[in-house]
């Protein structure tokens, strides 16, 4: 059976039931589990989708599909466009939700395995962290050993963001998505609770962006390593700067130190090179991702080159 509430103030998930809004994880993840529990679809929710600008915010209807998102913002936004418009494929993006991507569950196989189970399916121990992990963390933080899997969460980390609940409340990036101690949890939304919109502040000025995501096959591959940043320029010089990184961590990664070094100077291949080596002094790598130490950095350098190329 499923129900399609009329507003947020009617939508009611009961226990055992999930929502769906674009459903392209919630999908694959019932399939995988052989499981067909109660379904609350989102997509009759008026408001619940579309791109809304007053008083110096644009509002991201959590309903809305990624490519509307990648199309919409792209003069105003141009470092969450470039990456919303990279991930995944077409097909995905024209269906996806911004807030489906934000909380989507881990891509683990693990996790994702029918019998096999981990903090996050219930179990009291990490498979992978003993078994298989090339596609793990470099970052060691959790128990979990497995990347946070939203190319978004890590693009909104560069902005001033609020997060609109169904229930009129608000929440900053960091009550959404946790700092990843927690090896049982993607997020920190409890059953039931639905984001309602995505408010992110206007952009800077002049505003440039970057996005790069290193993949093991030519397209529509989960990053190994991804990185974007936003910036705007004085002449030559950085003179404001954001960068994070994703699939290295169980929480996109902000890199302050990085910039603090780009910040203020002029954006050559001396500093691109010492900002990315900034992005890896605290790694901390699991016996089969050590390669990940030199692809953060790699992938750092081609995401500057692109801001600098688009200055």
């Amino acid at each position: 059976m499923i129900d399609f509430p009329d507003s947020y103030a009617s939508i009611d998930v009961p226990d055992g039931a999930v929502v769906r809004s674009g459903g392209t994880d919630l999908q694959e993840r019932l399939r995988s589990h052989n499981s067909q529990p109660h379904i609350v679809d989102l997509t009759g929710i008026a408001g619940f989708a579309g791109i809304t600008r007053s008083d110096g915010r644009v509002r991201i209807g959590g309903g809305t599909t990624m490519a509307v998102v990648a199309r919409g913002l792209a003069e105003s936004h141009p470092a969450l466009a470039i990456a919303t418009g990279s991930l995944a494929t077409p097909q995905v993006r024209a269906t996806g939700t911004f807030a489906g991507n934000l909380t989507q569950r881990t891509r683990c196989w693990y996790y994702r395995h029918p019998e096999i189970d981990c903090f996050k399916s219930g179990g009291d121990s990490c498979p992978a962290r003993t078994g298989r992990h090339l596609y793990g963390v470099v970052f060691d933080r959790s128990e979990c050993v497995h990347p946070h899997p939203s190319t978004i969460a890590m693009a909104l980390l560069c902005h001033d963001v609020t997060v609109e609940m169904a229930d009129g409340s608000t929440r900053t990036l960091g009550d959404v998505i946790g700092d990843g101690t927690d090896p049982t949890r993607d997020h920190r939304l409890a059953h039931g609770e639905v984001i309602a919109a995505i408010e992110v502040a206007d952009g800077w000025a002049g505003e440039r962006g970057a996005y790069f995501r290193s993949i093991s096959r030519f397209e529509a591959e989960w990053p190994l390593v991804e990185a974007v940043t936003r910036g705007r320029f004085e002449g030559d010089r950085l003179a404001e700067c954001a960068l994070a990184i994703g699939g290295v961590a169980t929480e996109p990664l902000r890199m302050a130190a990085a910039e603090e070094i780009l910040t203020g100077a002029a954006l050559d291949d001396t500093t691109i090179h010492r900002a990315a080596q900034a992005c890896t002094e605290d790694a901390s790598p699991l016996p089969e991702t050590g390669y990940k130490v030199d692809l953060v950095v790699a992938t750092v350098i081609e995401t500057l080159e692109r801001l600098r190329a688009a200055a």
